[in-house]
């Protein structure tokens, strides 16, 4: 199943391995569900979807709640008078200033389908600030939409930080946890999904996190870079390696592979 939203470190071509490590369980605990593609895939009985991201959360809710009420009212911003530029910063602008909830979340999905890269980002201020994208015609994704909204009703959504949503784990539970990743280099930190980043004292918070949930009976698993850093603070997890095509890259001719890692804390086998 496909994501509807355009997402920096969509798993959607790392399912299949994420699962292979995942252990069954009565719920998926997500705590950066971003565009939600292992909740798509995956195949729990329950599912409690966090993230820091206020408007993605309410997006979220509104489709789970209205389903095809809400996918009507979206529809009718994909309009060939909104894919100019002049249309789409007028919209960006009233998306920043609204107080209705139910409008900002349809100019959320007309955002990240309009503009560059579907890039998530925001200004020290909180307003989204990425550009317009000038595409042909962006593509309004209703069937994407419709799927999402049925496996919605099986989901609690919460706008919350990780460390509060772990904290709701109890055994039973399974924790899968795709943080913004630690920077390759020193110029790439590409990490804010959510006004405010997520810097390397928050990678160290978010292992120290892992250890207390796996300690509370819960396997947690985290996807990152295999940075050196990284693997240094996932000592004592399961860890395994691999190589995946980088899509998110200011310069296109560096989207080369990366090595990643999944690191899977087990009750019992961590430090």
């Amino acid at each position: 199943m496909k994501t509807f939203l355009k997402w920096a470190g969509n798993k959607q071509r790392m399912i299949e391995r994420i699962t292979a490590l995942l252990p069954s369980g009565r719920r998926l605990i997500e705590p950066f569900v971003g565009s939600g593609a292992l909740f798509l895939n995956s195949e729990y009985p329950a599912y409690l979807l966090a993230d820091a991201n206020h408007d993605l959360i309410d997006l979220y809710t509104h489709l789970q709640a209205e389903g095809a009420d809400f996918i009507d009212f979206c529809r009718t911003f994909f309009t060939p008078q909104n894919n100019r530029p002049e249309a789409f910063y007028a919209l960006r602008s009233e998306f920043n200033v609204t107080a209705d909830a139910r409008l900002k979340s349809a100019l959320f999905l007309y955002l990240n389908r309009h503009c560059y890269n579907g890039l998530c980002r925001y200004n020290a201020s909180g307003g989204f600030n990425v550009p317009f994208g000038r595409y042909k015609k962006p593509y309004f994704p209703q069937a994407e939409m419709e799927a999402f909204g049925r496996k919605a009703q099986t989901a609690r959504f919460c706008h919350a930080d990780f460390a509060t949503t772990m904290q709701a784990a109890a055994p039973g539970d399974v924790v899968y946890c795709d943080p913004p990743y630690a920077p390759l280099s020193a110029t790439a930190h590409f990490t804010s999904y959510s006004a405010g980043g997520f810097g390397f004292d928050q990678q160290l918070a978010l292992v120290q996190a892992a250890r207390e949930t796996a300690a509370r009976g819960v396997p947690v698993l985290i996807s990152n870079h295999a940075t050196a850093a990284i693997e240094e603070a996932y000592a004592g997890a399961q860890i395994e390696r691999f190589q995946v095509q980088r899509f998110i890259s200011a310069d296109a001719g560096n989207r080369g592979a990366a090595a990643e890692l999944l690191a899977l804390f087990l009750p019992g086998k961590t430090q």
